[in-house]
Formats: structure tokens, sequence, C-alpha cells
């Protein structure tokens, strides 16, 4: 029996170092990517994104790429806010490539693949994330009916909650006249940074902990042979064309989205998933199943199957096009060498970098506290943020009085994030 505990306990400890481990050396390009994503959305308002995607020309889908890659990385924020833009008038498909840009073209995205996996992988993502909006964009203007849109609007206007919805519609941008620098240089601005940093780590943080322990646990518990029998490792033709296939499927089931996914995908190209693959798990992030449910939630039954079927056919088409590009390119690593290590801190450039950006998350986060309403801000994250133009109009009068009250609770937080 005591054999048995300590083989358990010395499994545990195993998966416990992989995941510090590899914790140890994301952490300053975790707190870097955070930070540059912050200063962008500081300058960027969310007010505006809902006029500026009225259909689904080419115009719009660029400016939805564009303000995606702004927005943050958290796939329920996205999912979300997608909803809210949509429910406002934006165009569906738009909302669709907004919702993609902002998981998988943010720069703390890039950041943190291009130092666990390498930048081979940071350039295919993105490649393949604009390449998976434009087949995407095609696919619904080929297969969506306005009739299932039609059903879907009217089910988002039901108004029912998925996750983050408070953070989805936090406006803190700066909008004060002046350079860009200006802006962010001036008290406001630093203001307006220590904001989204501290509420994109409060928004994912489950994701990143829960990717690296799991990560963690396959990368001390299951074995290569088993990874590279599922991959078909040993089947070089087949092996490319398979793991964009399986690998959303993997996605769908780890319950990690955003960068959480990134240590899972290091895992999996160690184990013998192809490059084509771990792309098309990455771009995976928005139909994991808690999404889905949303999905359910937010349009409906079948608008979250549609969604299921035309996202998950794009990453795969996407993951196999960047796969043979990239092929054909001889980019492609030869050696599967992703960063998935036991524990252990030495003075070195990774001890160094990771104090120098902890010192700077301590600034953000104590300029965050300092200026009050923080608590308040993180309390109401995962919470609607309900005005009336967005209810349906009724006569009961617990209705107006609910209006009332998460109006109120809204006019207050505006006004505390305002005085920052």
């Amino acid at each position: 029996m005591t054999a048995v505990v300590a083989s358990i306990g010395g499994s545990l400890l195993t998966a416990l170092s992989f995941a510090f481990g590899m914790f140890w050396e994301i952490l300053w390009a975790l707190i870097l990517g955070f930070a540059l994503s912050a200063a962008v959305q500081a300058v960027v308002s969310k007010r505006e994104m809902r006029k500026l995607l009225p259909d689904d020309s080419p115009r719009s889908l660029l400016i939805a790429s564009g303000l995606g890659a702004a927005s943050s990385s958290c796939s329920y924020a996205s999912v979300a806010l997608a909803r809210s833009l949509f429910r406002k008038g934006a165009n569906f498909t738009a909302a669709m490539a907004f919702e993609f840009a902002s998981t998988n073209l943010v720069i703390e995205l890039g950041v943190i693949m291009a130092l666990l996996l390498g930048w081979q992988f940071t350039l295919g993502e993105f490649i393949g994330g604009p390449l998976m909006i434009m087949l995407l964009a095609l696919a619904l203007r080929v297969f969506l009916k306005q009739q299932l849109v039609d059903e879907a609007r009217e089910h988002a206007d039901r108004g029912m909650l998925g996750k983050m919805e408070g953070h989805a519609e936090m406006d803190m941008s700066i909008s004060e006249q002046g350079s860009l620098w200006s802006r962010l240089a001036s008290s406001k601005g630093f203001t307006a940074i220590a904001n989204y940093f501290v509420m994109d780590w409060a928004a994912i943080w489950i994701d990143i902990f829960g990717g690296l322990l799991i990560a963690g646990a396959l990368a001390a518990w299951v074995p290569h042979s088993w990874w590279q029998s599922l991959f078909f490792e040993h089947h070089h033709t087949l092996t490319k064309i398979w793991g964009p296939i399986i690998g959303p499927l993997v996605a769908v089931v780890s319950f990690v989205c955003s960068i959480g996914n990134v240590p899972l995908a290091a895992v999996l190209w160690n184990g013998g998933i192809s490059f084509g693959g771990v792309l098309a798990f990455i771009f995976a992030d928005l139909i994991i199943l808690p999404i889905l449910n949303i999905y359910r939630k937010y349009y409906g039954w079948k608008m979250a199957g549609f969604l299921f079927a035309s996202f998950y056919a794009t990453m795969v088409v996407a993951g196999l096009i960047v796969e043979f590009l990239f092929q054909g390119l001889n980019l492609v690593p030869q050696d599967r060498n992703a960063k998935v290590v036991e524990a252990s801190i030495r003075w070195d450039y990774t001890t160094v970098l990771n104090i120098m950006f902890l010192l700077l998350a301590a600034a953000l986060v104590w300029r965050y506290f300092a200026r009050g309403g923080g608590l308040k801000m993180l309390r109401m994250m995962n919470k609607p943020m309900v005005r009336p133009s967005d209810m349906t109009i009724t006569t009961d009068e617990e209705r107006e009085v609910s209006v009332i009250r998460e109006q109120a609770a809204v006019t207050d937080l505006s006004s505390s994030a305002c005085s920052f």
C-alpha cells in the first residue's frame, strides 16, 4: 500500500513539475503579451466596433479581423462580444470573423507559441488565421441561410447568459485627443493599460493554469508510443492529413481554450501530431464543449450545430493548407523539441526576464487597485451589463425593477472607471 501511495505521489509531483517548468519558461512572455494587448485595447474603443461591421464585404471582414486582433484573447469574452456586436446590428459573418481573430491573431498567443513551439508555428498561426477567416466567410456565404440568421438573432435578443458578459461589454479605452504615444504615456493611459492587463488575466488565468496542469499530466503520464499511434506518426503522408482532422477533436474535449491550448499543443507536437495538426488544434479553442454550449444559449441548437460544422471544416482545411504550404517551403521543423520541461530554476536569461516582467506586472496591478473600483469591476466581469435598450419591452414590474437596478450598477461602475 505504501508503495502504491508513493508511486501515485511521485507521478503527481512529476506532472506538477512539468506544469511549473513550462510556466516558468513562458511567464515573462505571458506578461509581455498581455501588457502589449492591454496597450492596444486602451486605444481601441468597443463603442466604435459595432458601426464598422455592417456586411460581409472584404472591407468589413478586414476591419473585423483587425479589431479582433486588437481585442482580448479570452475565448469566452470574444464569443460574448461577438454576440453583442450581432445584436446591435453587425453582420453575423463579420461578427464571427471578429471572434476568430480575437482568439487566433492576438499578440500574446504568437509570443507564447514562438517560445514553446518555435517561430515557425507563430508564422503558421498568423498565416492560417486569416486563411481560416476567408474560408469561413466563403462557407457562410454559400451555406448560411438568412432564415437561420433571423432565428439566431431572435434567440440572441432573449439575452441568455454565457460567460464573461461584463468583460466583453466594458469599454475602458481612452478617448482624449493627441497622438497614440501621448495617450498611452498619460496618466489615464497607464490606468487604462493596467485595467485591461488585470482584467484580461482575471478572465483567462483558469485556462492558462488549467492548460499547464493538463499538459503536465499528459507529459508525465501518457507514453510517446500512445501519441504516436494516435497520430499515425510512422505513416508519413497519412499523418499530415490526419493531424488537422484529429487536432480539433482533441481540443473539443480538452475544455481548455485561448492561450491555455499552447502548452497542450507542445505536448501533442512532441507526441507526433503534424505541423498542421498543431495549428488546427490551437484554432479549435472556439469549439470546445463549454463554448458550444454557449452558442446553444446564444443562438439556438440549429445555429450552434451549424457553427460547429463550419468552424471545424475551416479549421481542418486551413491546417491542411498551411501544412502542405510550409512543407513545400521547407519551414516545418524537423525536430520535436517543444519546451515541455520539468521544473528547473537557474540563473539564466529566463530568470532575469521573469524578474523584470514580474516587476512590470506588479506595477500594473498596483495601479489597478490603487485607483479604486478595481474589485467592483472584477465582480462585474461575469455579469451582464444590462441596459434598457437590450431588453424586450415587458409590463412585468419585477423586470423593470431588475433593469433599473442593473443600470444603476453599470452607471456607478462606469463613473468609477472614468474617474481613473
